[in-house]
């Protein structure tokens, strides 16, 4: 949820003392020639640049902590990024040059970002990201921008110093010693010289007299750079899509589609509204989300009136909204609804949002109104290119929902025409209607201009200059220098085999203009001068047991991966993909255990597959263990087999021995649910997920085995998703296929390096260990 704030007069902490560093929302007003009350919102994005490599990004944030006596602060702050380096300042760096940062460091490779979505901070909404290091979590800290869109493009900026750190890294000598030396502190935890006690014991006097202001969407100075889109895949999917979409009827330029495949099975039908809309997906999903009656009154001929009834976290919240039902039905009665949203955005800036009809304690039934259940619903709000002849930043908006397949199908044969007054037909007019209130206040898109880039570096090929290079553990943060600690505000403290895919139904096969075999160049990451093992799976033992048929349940399989997109040989160029062939390593067993706490190591528990006699013999094992947070946890472990040694100058040899920096940039996961209710499809998506970017992952490299401990709960995004999957588990199946990602042409087209189809789980039979 979003709420409209007033322009920041001055940033004052928790307990009453005031940020005299501060800049006023009227002095940004007068250095960008405004002088109107309104909101100050634009961004200024765009990129410097010096000697070709070393990229700037400086702007204000608000930075979040807790001080010494337990009381939040929210400060406002200068942050400033070159290369690998970050510093925050008090004031502009630029207005007063010669200022000293009050803290400084290096952004290394243990650096863990994480987006936490929404919170309300003083009555405010401002979006939060979480900075800590993977190896020692007790050193974090976390700064907040005033719209999505900034903490998206702050985030793309720590992703692009961590990869100049690499590079630096890569230069070795002194270089190299200098970035090691760097102290690393907790930016939670106090500054060097700092009076905390007595400020401390001021602040509690003073507490009372102040709260900490109106935060506004404050005009942000980020120094960014579009090329960072180049990291990103810029496809739809990789899984071949299930559906049968079938326009049935355009509406003042948006198309509405009917799943024809989902109709044929005699379930709900799904339908969706399609449009474009020219603007940023960051401006459409705070349109979506905003509460603001009056705006949503231009588009929103259904849930206008809206209001926040709870906030769970950042990404999830319940929403109460009432609606007179008189312009769509005969009938005169007054209708509420609660429905609760989550939301999140991929690693490519796409957004999704899940509505859901849901019970509230605060929101009983209402008298003279009739309680209604909105239709579960999905949006999808994803970025295009830009044409040619216009640098207006465009999105394409998918909104998707389950109604009733008699009006529908009455409505679609034109048996019935006033389906055009019901309820489901006002949701699928909100894309239009949202089309049409931006494209009627080109004020809203201004705020979040189109990027600009300032010089012609190969992003690209700095990636690849990046992953030859060795890498250190290091943390974004150092102590401060102790003679800024004189000023008065010191007191602040910072502080987852051939003949096996007979067994279970194959998802989707239709697609078209694609390769239907993989490559034979995965045959070239194992020595073929060594003769190959039988990799039975009924050999080893697992927790878990393997398929029978179709209709087994809390079991596995390895299915084939053509179900999967991966990237062709061409990639680089045209960004083709094709499908997947056999996985190189074979799925030999799986484990499925309850814990109490969080299963690491598991390669090295007694009753892993990896201790026993048959496993002992193998020549290489790939553990992947999916720690999945719940009460209790579980921890599903996967055994994947090479028939034969792995070629050590090989993708996959480079990746078993290379270093943790490398393997986060390489190992993709991809998601496929084949059975299973459609929200929970759109919650898990089919994109590639790079999973060392996204949380937390540990590798153990020892004797013949690599193992990677994913820890899911690392992510708020990620323990959201799972725990809507956990309550639909007995229903569903699911694919997961495991790509290392392939950068170079050399490394091209990709394999699939492992699959597992899950099928419908069952929670209790996990064993405890």
């Amino acid at each position: 949820m979003m709420m409209d704030s007033v322009p920041l007069e001055t940033a004052v902490s928790d307990s009453g003392s005031e940020d005299r560093s501060s800049p006023t929302a009227d002095s940004l007003r007068e250095k960008e020639g405004r002088t109107d009350d309104s909101n100050v919102r634009s961004t200024s994005v765009k990129c410097n640049v010096e000697n070709g490599d070393k990229v700037e990004y400086y702007g204000w944030v608000y930075h979040l902590g807790t001080n010494p006596i337990g009381h939040e602060f929210c400060h406002y702050r200068f942050l400033f990024i070159r290369g690998c380096y970050m510093e925050m300042y008090k004031r502009d760096l630029h207005e007063n040059p010669g200022i000293k940062p009050i803290r400084k460091g290096v952004i290394g490779d243990t650096l863990m970002v994480e987006d936490l979505g929404c919170r309300e901070v003083s009555h405010n909404e401002v979006y939060v990201l979480r900075f800590y290091n993977r190896l020692d979590q007790a050193k974090r800290g976390e700064i907040a921008c005033a719209t999505a869109y900034d903490a998206k493009k702050w985030k793309e900026a720590f992703d692009h110093a961590k990869q100049q750190g690499q590079q630096e890294i890569s230069k070795g000598g002194s270089v190299r010693d200098k970035l090691t030396m760097e102290d690393e502190i907790n930016l939670e935890g106090p500054r060097a010289g700092v009076r905390k006690y007595a400020h401390g014991l001021r602040w509690l006097v003073r507490r009372k007299s102040g709260d900490l202001g109106s935060l506004s969407r404050k005009a942000l100075n980020l120094h960014s750079d579009s090329r960072l889109d180049m990291l990103f895949d810029t496809d739809t999917g990789d899984v071949v899509d299930g559906h049968e979409w079938k326009c049935v009827r355009t509406i003042n330029g948006v198309r509405i589609f009917e799943d024809v495949a989902a109709s044929k099975g005699g379930k709900g039908v799904l339908v969706k509204a399609v449009g474009v809309v020219d603007a940023s997906a960051d401006t459409v999903f705070e349109v979506l989300l905003s509460s603001d009656r009056l705006k949503r009154y231009e588009w929103d001929t259904l849930t206008g009136d809206i209001e926040l009834v709870d906030s769970v976290n950042g990404h999830y919240d319940v929403v109460y909204g009432t609606f007179d039902p008189r312009y769509l039905t005969w009938r005169h009665s007054k209708r509420d609804f609660v429905f609760s949203r989550r939301w999140f955005r991929d690693q490519e800036g796409t957004y999704t949002i899940l509505q859901f009809p849901s019970v509230h304690k605060k929101r009983p039934s209402r008298s003279g109104y009739k309680r209604t259940k909105i239709n579960p619903t999905t949006w999808e709000i994803r970025k295009l290119s830009s044409q040619a002849s216009s640098s207006n930043p465009r999105c394409l908006v998918t909104q998707t929902l389950e109604i009733n397949p008699r009006g529908w199908l009455k409505w679609r044969n034109n048996h019935c025409p006033k389906f055009e007054r019901t309820v489901p037909y006002a949701l699928l007019s909100q894309v239009a209607g949202l089309k049409e209130y931006i494209e009627a206040n080109p004020a809203i898109t201004s705020d979040f201009p189109g990027t600009k880039i300032v010089d012609s570096e190969d992003l690209s090929q700095t990636s690849r200059e990046l992953e030859s290079a060795e890498k250190t553990d290091e943390f974004y943060d150092a102590t401060a220098d102790a003679e800024s600690s004189s000023d008065s505000e010191d007191s602040e403290s910072d502080s987852e085999a051939t003949e096996e895919t007979n067994l279970l139904k194959s998802g989707p096969q239709s697609v078209s203009c694609f390769s239907l075999i993989q490559s034979s160049e995965s045959s070239d990451e194992l020595d073929s001068n060594v003769p190959s093992i039988n990799l039975e799976p009924s050999e080893f033992p697992g927790t878990m047991r393997r398929a029978v048929d179709e209709d087994d349940k809390n079991c596995w399989i390895s299915p084939s991966g053509s179900g999967f997109m991966i990237r062709g040989k061409t990639y680089l160029k045209d960004s083709t993909k094709i499908k997947g062939g056999q996985p190189l390593l074979k799925l030999i067993a799986v484990d499925w255990f309850k814990v109490e706490g969080c299963l690491s190591n598991a390669a090295l528990h007694p009753r892993s597959l990896v201790q026993s006699e048959q496993g002992k013999k193998l020549p290489f094992i790939l553990v992947v263990n999916l720690q999945i947070p719940s009460k209790p946890n579980y921890s599903l472990v996967m055994y994947h087999a090479a028939d034969r040694p792995v070629r050590e100058d090989s993708l996959l040899g480079k990746f078993i021995d290379g270093t943790d920096a490398h393997r986060d940039s390489r190992f993709k996961l991809i998601p496929s649910i084949i059975e299973g209710y459609w929200m929970v499809k759109r919650a898990v998506g089919t994109k590639a997920c790079m999973l060392g970017k996204a949380i937390n992952c540990k590798y153990l490299r020892q004797d013949n085995f690599l193992e990677i401990d994913v820890d899911i709960g690392s992510s708020s995004v990620a323990k959201s998703v799972i725990g809507l999957v956990l309550g639909y588990v007995t229903s569903i199946v699911v694919d997961l296929a495991m790509v290392i990602e392939g950068k170079e042409e050399s490394e091209l087209p990709e394999y699939i390096l492992g699959t597992i189809r899950l099928n419908r789980v069952q929670l209790d039979t996990a064993e405890s260990i």
